[in-house]
This record gives C-alpha cells, sequence and structure tokens, in this order.
C-alpha cells in the first residue's frame, strides 16, 4: 500500500509536470506574437514555478522526483529500493504521456501529434549531457545539504537551462518521449533515443561525482 501511494504520486505529479509545461508552451506560443524569446521565458518560468509546487507537494510522499533520470540516481546513492526503479520509472512515463495528452485535450488537438522538427546532433546531445548533469548536481547537493530549499533550487537551475542549453533542456527521459508527441514539442520521436542516452550520460557523471565527493553511495532506504 505505501508503494501504490507513492507510485500515484510520481504519476500524477509527473502529469500535472507535462501539463504545466505543455501546456505553458502552446500559450506562451499562441499570444507572443512571433516573439520567440518572450514565448521561452513565459514557458521557462511557468513550468519551472509549477516544478517546485509540485516537489513540495508530493516530496514528502514520493519524494517528489518526476523523472527516471532522478529515480535511477537514488536507487544508486540507495536513497531508493531497488525494486522501486521499475515501477517508479513506469508511472513516470505513463503520466507525462497522460499530462501530453490532457493538454491536447484541453487545447482540442489531437491526442497524439507527433512532431517532424529534426532537432539532433553533437551539439544538441552536449547541451543535453551538460543541462542534466547540472540537475543532478544541484538535486543531490542542495537535497544533501538544504533540503528545505531544494524545491526552489531544482526550479531555478531548470529555468537557467533553458536558455543556456543548445538541446532545450528537456534533462527528463519521460518528459523526452511525451513532449516527442507534443503539438508545443521541439523533437522527433526518432531523435528522443539519444537525448535520453545523453541525459544518462550526464546523470550517471554527476552522481557518480558526488558519490566520491562525498564518500559513499549509501543513504538512508525509503522503505
Amino acid at each position: 500500500m505505501a508503494l501504490a501511494k507513492r507510485l500515484a504520486a510520481e504519476f500524477i505529479g509527473t502529469a500535472l509536470l507535462l501539463a504545466i509545461g505543455s501546456g505553458a508552451g502552446i500559450a506562451a506560443q499562441r499570444l507572443a506574437g512571433g516573439d520567440a524569446a518572450m514565448a521561452l521565458l513565459v514557458s521557462a518560468l511557468v513550468g519551472a514555478t509549477g516544478l517546485a509546487v509540485l516537489i513540495l507537494t508530493f516530496g514528502t510522499i514520493s519524494g517528489g522526483l518526476f523523472n527516471p533520470v532522478l529515480t535511477l540516481c537514488e536507487a544508486w546513492r540507495g536513497t531508493l529500493r531497488a525494486d522501486h526503479v521499475a515501477p517508479y520509472i513506469a508511472v513516470q512515463a505513463a503520466g507525462a504521456l497522460a499530462g501530453v495528452a490532457a493538454v491536447h485535450g484541453m487545447y482540442g488537438l489531437d491526442l497524439t501529434m507527433a512532431t517532424q522538427q529534426a532537432h539532433t546532433g553533437g551539439g544538441q546531445w552536449l547541451g543535453e549531457c551538460i543541462a542534466t548533469f547540472g540537475l543532478l548536481c544541484v538535486f543531490i547537493g542542495c537535497g544533501r545539504a538544504r533540503p528545505v530549499v531544494a524545491p526552489f533550487a531544482v526550479s531555478a537551475y531548470v529555468m537557467a537551462a533553458c536558455w543556456f542549453s543548445s538541446s532545450s533542456a528537456f534533462m527528463n527521459p519521460a518528459m523526452t518521449l511525451a513532449r516527442a508527441f507534443g503539438e508545443a514539442g521541439v523533437l522527433r520521436l526518432a531523435d528522443a533515443p539519444a537525448f535520453v542516452l545523453a541525459q544518462l550520460a550526464g546523470g550517471g557523471a554527476a552522481t557518480a561525482l558526488f558519490i566520491w565527493l562525498h564518500g559513499t553511495a549509501r543513504g538512508a532506504v525509503r522503505t
């Protein structure tokens, strides 16, 4: 029952995260009058704010991860049981797809709309790897040293990454998959695997770094 509650929190939180991000992206594109910078600013601000609120809402239940890379990181660091990893990732992926489908329903769009815009290349993959590396550094570092401010630090970093990264800073395999089907997305489904590999590489490097810095891979495993 405890696991079921955590999975429900991860599903709902991830769905709401994608609904906020995708909905804000669509609204910003429609209202910005062709001003791409304004559209990016608004969608990044709304998405980061929503992320902080969702972490605060669900964090005490499931950890407020909403991201398979963070899930794997927590398992590697010993703060999430290994047998919880697959269920967490499954509900995160399902939640992400549900969130995008809900946005499409709200805006009267087809529930799935495969993006045709190419989004690939070494620069894009490097940008995604670096952005995800930074996200995990903030997540682990602030979560360990100053957990009270961690939700705000993570959301602030996400907003910054939307601007500095060449890749649009998905930093989340579940989001990457879901946004490949979204009207507001900029990623073809065929390009998604390379982005996921870049995310895993960046997340793995950051996790390994902080395990080395802290001298241990073990924490308080959630039961």
